[in-house]
């Protein structure tokens, strides 16, 4: 009886999510719904599946909108009608066309306009009016006739209690104070659940609005194989020729991977292509691997990672570049006959390269059937507090406050406390539809049978629902994510070519792994800028490890994630790692399943491996157990009787319940977190490429370090590996930079794209210009040829960009306001000279000048000194009692140090205060950690960036030293004389 229901997913209208609509209809008698949420159907499927097992028979529909303004409401009768409702919501969508008070001609749906719009005479046989209670009255006096196009328009949008919830939301949709919400705004206060039976009562006097909307009702269904893969089903046209194909794609990979001879991997790829064939995935293999032969064509560098590097087929494709059988990597891990969702490729690309690859697939697949995976962005935390603040008119102050002090007896008050009171409501409901990180989905029906298609700035269609719905109907998406570390790989070995005239290779990466001098490289965790080891506590995990191989690199992948860590398990398979003879098993299953780390459970194959063998869990349950870890699973219901059996196993099998209990909590801490062994080793690859290039060509990977925008640190830290490696870091210049960095032999010119308030159409128009005509001869000659406004001008002489002039720098601000001052016109590029001649310039007197001006100048215009370095705006030329490359010597020692900050990380401890972990240069260059306990913190805080001189107790844990500190803050500089 309900043609007219909205749930959470009408955003920022609708309060009701799905599962408490479903108890709301059986609550009330009701057993069919149509849910009709504003111009979306992203819960629509959803919707129906949680309603069949609910035994009700819920329909889709879509309730169209313009603004505020209800135009009509949308049936679908069938899957067909489903699909032209989407059709004419992307439509709309991707052309950005208004919703008219008529509805296009359907064929497969049913129309209801609210009352007073359409005239019944000019219905269609489809058409009808949707009569509130509230608007009975109004239809007394009318013809009879009129009676057979009306129908019961109940509509339900919130709970009873949550009508003020629903106008917050309204308000901040709007953004307006919830004073200034106008009628037109919000829906009328009786769009909730009234019981079946009174809803008739309501209407008794009509009956023929009630046999109208059962009549509407029962000429409805929805049906939909949810269990057939929805994926694009062939790749060739036949599945005989997928198989074909892939059979002969995976031979001639064999032959590239693999000895001739190898019958272990022969006999490995023969069963995988077996499994392929009869789970219908050769078109998912074909698909990706195409996507990858086209990358190579355009020589972009990827990675192929995640489980699908669990497959030899992937690897001899060249989908992935990991070695599945050395590593003793399951294929059933990836694809396995039981398993009931279909599994997908990861594959990185560079970050300015994804956009080819975007087009490339939505061209080769057809727009209608590829589109990117949505998801669903929900109010979180903070937002939560500062959208309800502004709604309410809270100053910023007092919002601020709210956020940071939710305890201050400031808070205390009647407008707070009735924020804070639906704080809890709004925790992670839906508020925008936004795109998947990197989910493609490439379908064999056009996209619109399941759902709407938004268009959002990217402009490629999207799909409305997220990867949940996707996978429970059917759907596995293509991960086309984006990187920067492969931007790094692919650049530098352009760079090396340039510079050094050198063509070099990164493929073939496993001879990277026996390298004597890789080796040394990463042992001394000298990895700035290199892929996933460069960060403070990866290299601290590989001085503790002392890594120095590919698998020791592929366990601290996973190892260094929070789940491995918070179980303590990190600093246990370190102690292990150096001395085997500590290994304690906590019953034989772990000598049996994870010799090879310690007995330490490193990635999810363990806990798979330990769930099964220990707790007796099959492997279907185990598999649940590690999707629940990868944030993919839903059912926490599941997880509960997942729980329930291992420890009913684990008793049955008469092992302690501490002991089980224990292993349990080493599994749960993995949720969220760990890795499969096939992605670390994926990453651990990608990281020995890296490796390979900052060990033969440091000079020139930084320069492709800076050219992608960095990685984890900012410009200055890849600026000072590039100076400590050797190179001569030059400042931009006119004659000789390029909008990007480049490098000249071992001198490294800054780019025009360092400077932070440059324009880049003018650093692009100064290389043209140069490259055209020529050598800049003087400041007159740049500005005619450039067209370099004052403020410009300005910029480029203060960071001595025309240094090669071999005029101060004062100087050549005078002759650059004598040229462009307010009373002359300014010079517009392509125009004569315009300037009287620079030989009646003014003679000028001596201009004093320092070194320090040029050090503020270079702060304020790049964000750190390419001249010196911090250390020279101290007053102090004090740098500590000893240099970072010597702290090992004063363990257990107090000392002092001057430090230059580079970053710093905050953790919260057990009792709910804050430490952070410090990194700071020192004056060589080089780089050292600090430890900062909640007491000395909240004394000593760090200050964002600057020089500090820092006292404390030198520790190691595992080899890494660190300064424990207890006293620090930040040293005197050198006032800026450009102010004085």
């Amino acid at each position: 009886m309900l043609l007219n229901v909205h749930s959470n997913y009408s955003l920022r209208y609708g309060t009701i999510s799905l599962d408490d609509l479903i108890a709301g209809m059986l609550a009330n008698g009701y057993d069919s719904a149509v849910l009709t949420d504003i111009n979306n159907s992203s819960a629509s499927i959803d919707f129906i599946q949680k309603g069949r097992k609910a035994g009700l028979n819920l329909l889709a529909g879509m309730e169209f909108r313009q603004g505020d303004t209800l135009r009509f409401i949308a049936i679908a009768q069938n899957a067909a009608g489903f699909k032209e409702i989407n059709e004419y919501r992307t439509k709309a969508n991707e052309k950005e066309l208004p919703i008219p008070e008529r509805a296009p001609e359907f064929h497969h749906v049913f129309i209801i306009y609210p009352f007073g719009v359409v005239p019944v005479k000019e219905l269609r046989d489809y058409e009808f009016i949707g009569i509130r209670p509230a608007e009975r009255n109004f239809i007394v006096l009318e013809p009879k006739s009129n009676y057979e196009r009306y129908v019961i328009l109940a509509p339900v949008t919130y709970q009873p209690p949550d009508y003020t919830l629903h106008k917050q939301l309204r308000a901040i949709d709007h953004n307006l104070l919830l004073s200034q919400l106008e009628k037109s705004h919000v829906a009328p206060n009786n769009e909730v659940f009234i019981s079946r039976i009174k809803l008739l009562e309501l209407y008794q006097q009509f009956p023929n609005l009630i046999a109208n909307t059962n009549k509407i009702l029962a000429q409805c269904s929805f049906e939909m194989d949810f269990k057939k893969i929805k994926n694009k089903e062939t790749f060739t046209g036949t599945r005989y020729n997928d198989k074909e194909l892939l059979l002969q794609y995976a031979r001639d990979g064999f032959v590239k991977r693999y000895r001739k001879d190898d019958k272990i991997a022969l006999e490995r790829i023969t069963k995988e292509l077996d499994i392929i064939e009869n789970l219908n995935f050769s078109s998912y293999f074909l698909i990706t691997n195409d996507i990858c032969r086209y990358a190579k064509g355009r020589d972009f560098h990827y990675v192929g990672r995640g489980s699908g590097a669990n497959s030899a087929v992937a690897y001899c494709l060249g989908i992935t570049d990991v070695d599945p059988i050395e590593l003793k990597l399951p294929f059933e891990r990836f694809l396995n006959p039981k398993r009931q969702s279909p599994p997908d490729f990861d594959i990185d690309f560079s970050w300015n390269e994804r956009d080819d690859i975007y087009k490339y697939i939505f061209t080769r697949y057809q727009n209608s059937h590829t589109a990117l995976m949505g998801a669903m962005s929900t109010f979180r935390d903070r937002s939560i507090l500062r959208e309800l603040g502004k709604v309410y008119g809270l100053p910023k102050g007092e919002i601020d406050r709210l956020v940071h002090e939710p305890a201050s007896m400031l808070n205390k008050n009647e407008l707070t406390n009735m924020i804070l009171s639906v704080y809890n409501k709004l925790a992670d409901f839906p508020n925008q539809r936004t795109i998947h990180a990197s989910g493609v989905l490439i379908s064999e029906q056009p996209l619109t049978c399941y759902s709407a298609l938004d268009y959002p700035p990217k402009g490629l269609p999207t799909v409305q629902y997220d990867m949940y719905v996707a996978e429970e109907i059917g759907f596995e998406k293509f991960d086309i994510l984006s990187q920067r570390g492969l931007g790094h790989i692919k650049d530098c070995r352009e760079i090396v070519l340039q510079n050094r005239g050198e063509v070099i290779s990164t493929d073939n990466p496993k001879r990277f792994f026996k390298d004597p001098n890789i080796a040394a490289q990463l042992r001394s965790a000298k990895t700035i800028g290199c892929f996933y080891v460069e960060s403070p506590a990866m290299r601290q995990l590989i001085t503790k490890l002392r890594c120095d191989d590919y698998l020791t690199l592929v366990a601290a992948s996973s190892i260094i994630r929070p789940g491995v860590a918070s179980s303590g398990m990190m600093a246990e398979f370190i102690k292990r790692h150096h001395d085997p003879s500590l290994v304690q098993y906590p019953h034989p299953v772990f000598k049996e399943q994870l010799e090879e780390t310690y007995g330490v459970m490193v990635y999810q194959e363990d806990v798979m491996k330990i769930a099964n063998a220990y707790g007796g869990l099959d492997m279907a349950d185990a598999d649940v157990l590690r999707r629940m870890m990868s944030g993919k699973y839903r059912s926490k219901d599941h997880l509960v009787l997942i729980q329930d059996k291992y420890f009913s196993n684990c008793k049955a099998k008469g092992y302690p319940e501490d002991v089980s209990r224990e292993i349990w909590r080493q599994m749960e801490s993995f949720a969220g977190y760990s890795f499969n062994k096939a992605h670390s080793a994926s990453f651990a690859v990608e990281s020995y490429q890296s490796l390979f290039l900052k060990t033969y060509y440091p000079l020139e990977f930084m320069v492709s370090v800076l050219n992608n925008y960095g990685g984890f640190y900012n410009r200055k830290v890849y600026v000072n590996e590039a100076k400590v490696s050797g190179a001569n870091i030059c400042l931009p210049c006119v004659n000789t930079s390029g909008f990007q960095t480049t490098i000249h032999g071992k001198d490294i010119y800054l780019g025009f794209d360092c400077l932070l308030n440059m324009e880049s159409g003018l650093g692009s128009r100064i290389i043209m210009e140069r490259d055209r005509n020529g050598a800049y001869i003087g400041l007159e000659n740049f500005v005619i040829r450039t067209g370099a406004n004052l403020d410009q001008l300005i910029i480029l002489i203060r960071v001595g960009a025309f240094r090669f002039l071999g005029a101060g720098k004062k100087e050549l601000l005078w002759e650059a306001h004598f040229l462009l001052s307010s009373d002359k016109k300014e010079h517009k590029k392509g125009v004569g000279v315009l300037f009287e001649s620079m030989s009646s310039k003014p003679v000028l007197p001596s201009l004093e000048h320092s070194i320090m001006e040029d050090y503020y100048d270079e702060m304020e215009l790049l964000g750190f000194i390419v001249s010196g370095s911090t250390f020279d705006l101290a007053r102090s030329t004090y740098r500590g009692e000893c240099k970072a490359s010597e702290l090992s010597n004063y363990i257990g020692k107090t000392i002092r140090m001057v430090g230059d900050f580079v970053t710093d990380k905050t953790v919260k401890t057990k009792h709910g205060t804050y430490m952070k972990f410090g990194t700071f240069l020192d004056d060589q260059g080089d780089f050292f950690d600090t430890v900062h306990f909640p007491p000395s913190l909240k004394d000593y805080p760090l200050r964002s960036t600057g020089l500090y001189l820092i006292e404390g107790k030198v520790v190691a844990d595992f080899g890494c030293p660190a300064i424990e500190v207890w006293r620090c803050g930040k040293m005197p500089i050198h006032a800026d004389p450009r102010s004085v």
